[in-house]
Parts: structure tokens; C-alpha cells; sequence
């Protein structure tokens, strides 16, 4: 305790703190819409598809600043996002396998602008190579101001625009008839993905980027059936991830703090599978255990009154014999 005490008393500790617990926050509410909506593997798409846009911004600039990265990065996303478009629309290449393309072909891009700018004629590249799995300790005053602002620039849309993209993921069709218009609204949380992948890249990295907005979304599918619920409770198992992620790194050495903060992430969702009060495996295990119990006591209150019924017509048989035997007599 008095370890975390002094880390919380850090200044650059209580910023990183901050940043990376509102971007769990936030990474899991924009989680929550993809993941309805079956796009679970563009949040992997994209965030693969920024290596290539950071290197090119690097080597337009020469400088290493997380904003220009950022932008670098965001239009890198929105080019994929561009690109999946167009894939589905114009071949018969279903999503998921025009996700995989797109993925696969940025991120190998990435890495060959990765290792011509470290084989290069570029000062100041080096770690460069840390976007790939993010390392938040190196975020500076401006890094994290930048950050925060994004993700609580990602959580105040989602809430303004809760009620269209709770329509969007379940029921397009009738949101386009009662006059929303879709297509705009679809682009507008594909871009917001985007941004909140990008959000991430500096803590997380493009690697496991992905993880900090799918999983908290799986995780809190297991403990409610309500999307309004499902969106809270994946923004705080986000939330807790970020800050537990950050304080595990930072009080034990050499540990990275994105890959820290999936693996909290992940324990939670193994938690939920095994807990989770709506779907979880001990919560199935409860009730059918409780419906056999149910059909048992069932079917021996059925063998009872069938008993019974035999009982009481042999009864009146007896009766009826015996009253034939006195009318005879």
C-alpha cells in the first residue's frame, strides 16, 4: 500500500494513470457498437492499418511527435476503412475476408517502412519500434493531454448518439425508415473506431490495440442482456483494465503496461465466462441443475398421482364387486 501510495503521489504517474484509464473507458463503450454489429475484427484491421500511416507521417516530418503520429495514423485508418468499403462493395469478397486483406497488406507495408526508416538516412527513429507494442511510460505531458482529450472526446459522442447507434447495430432497416440516415451514422462510428484505436496505439500499440476495444465488450455481453447496461459495464471492466495495467507496471520493474492491461482485460473476461450471471458457465451449470431438480420433483408428483388414481380405482373397483356380490345375494 504505501507503494502505490507514492506511485499515485507521482505527477507523471497520476497522468498516465488517467489517460490510460480513460482510454479502457472509452475503448469499451465504441467496443460495445462493433462488436453488435459483427465488425469485431476491425478494431484489428484498423489498428494494424495505422503502422503504416505513423511510419509515413515520420518520414515526411523527421520529427517524432505523438500528434503528427496520430494524424499520420488516422488517415492511414480511414484509408482502410475506405478500402474494406470498396472491397465489399464492388467484389463478392465477404467483410471479414476483405478485413484480413486490408490487414494483413497495411501491416506489412508497416514493417517495411519500419525497417527502411531504422536502415535509413532518419535521425531521431529511434523507438519508433514501440508503437508496435505501445510503451506508456514514455508518454510525455502533451502525449497524455492528447489522449484524454480523444477519449473524452469518444465517450461525450457515444452518449450524445446513443439512441441512433443502439438502432444502427440492431435494426438499420428501420432506422433508415423512420428517417435516420445510416450510411452517415455507420461512417461516423467506423471513424470513431478509428480514433479510438488510434487513441491507443501510444499505450497499447497496434498489436494489441484491438484487445482494449473487443474484449470489455465480450466480457460484459456475459453479465446482461441490456445494451445500455452491456455499454457501462464494458466501459468500466475498460476502465479498470487501463488503471490495474497501469499500476502492476509501474510497481513492478521492467513490465510493459500494454500488454499488462490486456492481460487484466483478458482475466476479466475469463471471469466473465466462468461468473457471468446471464451467460457464464457456472450460471448454466445453476440452471439446469435447477430445471433437473425441477422435472424431477415434477415427474415424482406425477408417479404419486398416477399411484394414487390406480389406487383409488381399485378402491372403487372393490366397491363396485362388492355391491354386484350383495344385489346377487
Amino acid at each position: 500500500m504505501e507503494t502505490l501510495g507514492m506511485l499515485l503521489r507521482d505527477p507523471n504517474m497520476q497522468w498516465i494513470f488517467l489517460s490510460c484509464t480513460l482510454l479502457g473507458l472509452s475503448s469499451g463503450i465504441i467496443g460495445c457498437f462493433s462488436y453488435l454489429r459483427k465488425q469485431s475484427l476491425m478494431g484489428d484491421t484498423l489498428a494494424h492499418a495505422a503502422l503504416p500511416g505513423i511510419c509515413i507521417a515520420f518520414m515526411l516530418t523527421g520529427i517524432k511527435s505523438l500528434p503528427v503520429f496520430l494524424v499520420g495514423a488516422l488517415v492511414a485508418g480511414i484509408v482502410a476503412t475506405f478500402g474494406i468499403d470498396w472491397i465489399t462493395r464492388h467484389t463478392r469478397i465477404k467483410a471479414d475476408a476483405a478485413m484480413g486483406i486490408v490487414l494483413s497488406g497495411f501491416f506489412g507495408l508497416g514493417i517495411v517502412l519500419l525497417t527502411v526508416i531504422q536502415h535509413g538516412n532518419y535521425g531521431n527513429q529511434a523507438g519508433l519500434d514501440k508503437f508496435l507494442f505501445g510503451q506508456a511510460a514514455a508518454m510525455v505531458g502533451r502525449d497524455v493531454v492528447t489522449m484524454s482529450i480523444m477519449s473524452a472526446v469518444l465517450i461525450a459522442i457515444c452518449f450524445l448518439l446513443f439512441k441512433q447507434f443502439k438502432l444502427i447495430s440492431f435494426d438499420p432497416g428501420f432506422a433508415k425508415g423512420i428517417g435516420y440516415r445510416v450510411a452517415l451514422l455507420e461512417h461516423l462510428l467506423m471513424f470513431l473506431t478509428v480514433v479510438a484505436v488510434v487513441a491507443g496505439i501510444q499505450a497499447v500499440g497496434v498489436v494489441l490495440v484491438a484487445a482494449l476495444i473487443i474484449t470489455p465488450a465480450v466480457s460484459a455481453r456475459y453479465w446482461t442482456h441490456r445494451l445500455g447496461v452491456m455499454v457501462a459495464v464494458s466501459g468500466l471492466f475498460g476502465a479498470l483494465s487501463g488503471a490495474l495495467g497501469t499500476l502492476i507496471s509501474s510497481a513492478a520493474s521492467n513490465l510493459p503496461t500494454g500488454p499488462l492491461t490486456v492481460l487484466v482485460v483478458t482475466a476479466g473476461f475469463i471471469l466473465s465466462v466462468l461468473f457471468g450471471p446471464e451467460k457464464g458457465l457456472l450460471a448454466k451449470r445453476l440452471v439446469r441443475a435447477r430445471l433437473k431438480r425441477k422435472l424431477e420433483m415434477r415427474t415424482v408428483h406425477v408417479m404419486g398421482t398416477a399411484e394414487t388414481l390406480e389406487s383409488d380405482k381399485a378402491v372403487r373397483g372393490g366397491v363396485k364387486d362388492a355391491a354386484n356380490k350383495g344385489a346377487t345375494l
